[in-house]
């Protein structure tokens, strides 16, 4: 499956996810530390907006990335905000010749493919997150597969040492694709 198929699968999933969530859930805490359920969908919210801003503009400016970065991205409708971010970065990754460009992202330059590869592991992790935060689940194995054989592929120790992600933890045996994707992110499973 190639990695535009891919990424739009991440988003109709998290969408389903974040559709799913209730105004009294956005304070609940995530397996991600000291992130609330808010937090998350902030955060991929304004990490999907800076992706499209990438590929259709080769980087973002400074004061725009601390707004995607530390500000509020979702204002006071989190599920359209979301919405119209990912739809944004869908469409800026499915134009034609947009894997090939480089962009320039907080951690390095690469091509926009590798960044929608880091999206699609970054994206999905944060989709079990919110899941589990929240008492859904995101039931797409072959995504959940795809996306940590992807995190195992471009996750080295310079990624974790920067803060990026969290030291892999251990998943017990019969562990579900979900919980090996947390654990392999940092997140502790049981």
């Amino acid at each position: 499956m190639d990695s535009v198929t891919m990424m739009k699968r991440v988003v109709a999933q998290t969408g389903v996810v974040v559709d799913g969530i209730a105004d009294d859930q956005l304070s609940a805490p995530t397996p991600c530390s000291d992130w609330s359920v808010r937090d998350v969908i902030n955060h991929i919210t304004g990490g999907a907006t800076m992706f499209a801003e990438c590929v259709d503009q080769g980087s973002v400016p400074d004061d725009r990335l601390g707004q995607l970065v530390a500000g509020d991205n979702l204002g006071d409708d989190y599920k359209a905000s979301f919405h119209a971010a990912a739809d944004h970065a869908v469409a800026s990754f499915d134009a034609p010749g947009a894997l090939d460009k480089m962009v320039t992202l907080p951690f390095g330059q690469m091509p926009a493919g590798v960044a929608l590869n880091l999206a699609v592991f970054d994206v999905t992790t944060h989709a079990c997150d919110l899941a589990r935060a929240t008492g859904q689940k995101v039931d797409d194995e072959e995504l959940l597969e795809t996306a940590l054989a992807v995190g195992q592929q471009m996750i080295g120790p310079d990624m974790r040492q920067s803060g990026l992600f969290g030291p892999e933890q251990p998943a017990p045996a019969g562990a579900s694709a979900a919980d090996r994707l947390l654990a392999f992110a940092g997140r502790t499973v049981s």
